[in-house]
């Protein structure tokens, strides 16, 4: 472990996880804009540009060097109530700079504003607008890795053209929240608590079945799918949503891979700027998508 990450891990859990566990929604979304704007910064040369898909407003980043080409298609997380493209460029421009590929964020709908499903059809959409010009990878974090995952699963169930490959930082796979790192993890991790996760699941569902694999991709069915790349921290409450998500997929018969790094917080690739095991995790997630 590197000084810094010694250094965010304490800083996460003083400030950040007593926030996270008690601001209201409003107060979250303000508080993680301001602070992507001051911590997460793009390489030099980085472009932006905000556009439309299908009615679903998105924003494209790319560093200098991409090319026109295969897309990566990246759902923000934010428990489904907060998290914009905005708190996210910086980071899918490093990847860009990585892999030399254009990326576009959707600003999908929000809960509570907007429950569950829209966040997966607003995902579905933009799919197949650039499915139907350039081969597309998914990806997304915690609960956009969850919505990274159910949108794989509505391609599959619907016979769509399916993409390159999807990868998923720290997701959350199971809305029942049954894992047993939901508790064996509560006091390590230094991000997230369970004390939310009722108020959470009933902005984003608003009384739907927790088992839809929509909202629940753990529950997910994907045959013939294409290879999947996935990441979590070890002390992480989702730790056991990607470890068991991993199982799932190989008894179905689909390519993966599950990274399970040590003491690592959640979502650590965001900090590229100065953490050098999140330069490291991307550098070896752009590995595995120029290799598709």
């Amino acid at each position: 472990m590197s000084w810094r990450l010694a250094l965010l891990n304490r800083h996460l859990r003083w400030f950040e996880k007593p926030a996270l566990a008690r601001l209201p929604v409003a107060r979250l979304r303000r508080s993680f804009e301001i602070k992507s704007r001051i911590y997460f910064h793009a390489p030099f040369g980085s472009a932006f540009r905000r556009d439309t898909l299908a009615g679903v407003p998105v924003q494209w980043a790319q560093a200098r060097e991409a090319v026109d080409g295969p897309v990566i298609l990246y759902l923000h997380g934010g428990a489904y109530v907060f998290g914009s493209s905005d708190t996210h460029r910086a980071m899918l421009a490093k990847l860009s700079a990585l892999t030399g590929l254009r990326a576009c964020l959707p600003d999908y709908r929000l809960a509570p504003e907007h429950a569950f499903p829209a966040q997966i059809e607003d995902a579905l959409a933009c799919y197949r607008a650039l499915r139907a010009d350039h081969e597309v990878i998914i990806g997304g974090d915690s609960a956009g890795g969850a919505v990274a995952l159910a949108l794989l699963h509505e391609i599959l169930a619907q016979g769509i053209a399916p993409p390159e490959g999807v990868f998923a930082l720290s997701p959350l796979t199971d809305m029942t929240f049954s894992g047993g790192s939901i508790t064996e993890n509560a006091a390590r991790d230094v991000v997230l608590s369970p004390g939310r996760i009722g108020e959470m699941r009933g902005m984003f569902l608003a009384g739907h079945d927790a088992d839809d694999p929509r909202a629940s991709p753990l529950r997910g069915h994907y045959e013939g799918a294409p290879p999947v790349w996935m990441t979590v921290g070890d002390t992480e409450i989702l730790r056991d949503d990607a470890v068991r998500m991993q199982a799932r997929l190989e008894a179905q018969g689909v390519a993966g891979v599950l990274r399970v790094a040590e003491d690592h917080p959640h979502v650590w690739p965001l900090f590229h700027n100065f953490l050098p095991e999140a330069t490291a995790t991307l550098r070896d997630l752009a590995a595995w998508i120029r290799a598709l």
